[in-house]
């Protein structure tokens, strides 16, 4: 699969500690990001920051190891892609009852693809 071009990217902010149905609520975004068939997703732990549901900030300071440190979900393809996909992030957040941040910004997509068999 390649992918070039103007592209959508999908952001996600929301806790490590939140969860849906026993699972990590980003993990249950990626697999849901994989089966809808998005090109890819990457997730990012922070190190320290604060959110709509917390005013405290969670840090990964030495001395005071927070359990709950904010991450952050993105995903980049097609912005019809994306769009379609953003019901299903509702519906796991809503499912997740946590508070959460998702944006949208236009990506200008340099280079996606598997490696040498997608150049044959």
């Amino acid at each position: 699969m390649k992918l070039t071009g103007e592209g959508t990217l999908l952001r996600i902010f929301i806790g490590e500690s939140d969860k849906i149905h026993h699972q990590s609520l980003f993990e249950a975004i990626v697999l849901a990001a994989r089966k809808h068939g998005l090109a890819g997703s990457t997730v990012l732990r922070g190190i320290e920051g604060f959110g709509a549901k917390s005013r405290i900030i969670h840090s990964a300071k030495i001395l005071r190891l927070s359990e709950d440190l904010p991450v952050i979900v993105e995903i980049v393809d097609t912005d019809e892609k994306i769009k379609s996909f953003l019901s299903v992030v509702d519906d796991l957040l809503e499912s997740a009852d946590c508070g959460a941040l998702v944006t949208l910004e236009k990506a200008n997509v340099i280079r996606y693809s598997t490696g040498k068999s997608d150049d044959k």
